[in-house]
């Protein structure tokens, strides 16, 4: 599992011109699974980004979570992040968990997040074609892969 969390002031989803998700200050999270991930993952991934010391403090320091800044959350499912480059110029996307497993364990994953958030996330929709706003601040974007864990 992959994720590239970005550090936002402002972020939404549209599909077909209709706001599906819209936060202010927090983080924008794409989300790649990958065949073979499961629900530790889930559990280590989205207690990794709830914890993640990444906002301001006064001092200007990244010294703050998520819930210490009272912030936000959007999860976007993105398969591509598992793209093979290795060869040629078209990727592959072979790695990608099909539709039937990275759905359930996307939604598992935003549910994860809410109860280590104890809030709700945003989300985008699974498989629609979705246009991603964000004002990333800093700028800050960090990818963890739970595959590098150790």
């Amino acid at each position: 599992m992959r994720a590239v969390i970005q550090r936002v002031s402002s972020a939404s989803v549209t599909i077909d011109g209709e706001t599906v998700a819209s936060i202010g200050t927090g983080l924008l999270i794409l989300l790649g699974i990958e065949d073979g991930d499961g629900t530790e993952d889930i559990s280590w991934l989205a207690a990794k980004i709830a914890r993640m010391r990444i906002f301001p403090d006064d001092a200007g320091l990244m010294n703050l979570s998520l819930p210490d800044c009272s912030g936000e959350a959007i999860v976007v499912s993105q398969f591509t992040l598992h793209a093979s480059t290795k060869k040629g110029n078209r990727p592959s996307f072979i790695r990608a968990a099909r539709p039937e497993i990275s759905e359930p364990l996307y939604r598992q994953f935003c549910e994860a997040l809410e109860s280590e958030l104890g809030k709700p996330v945003g989300r985008g929709r699974f498989a629609a074609d979705m246009k991603v706003s964000l004002v990333n601040e800093g700028p800050v974007t960090i990818v963890i892969d739970t595959r590098n864990r150790e």
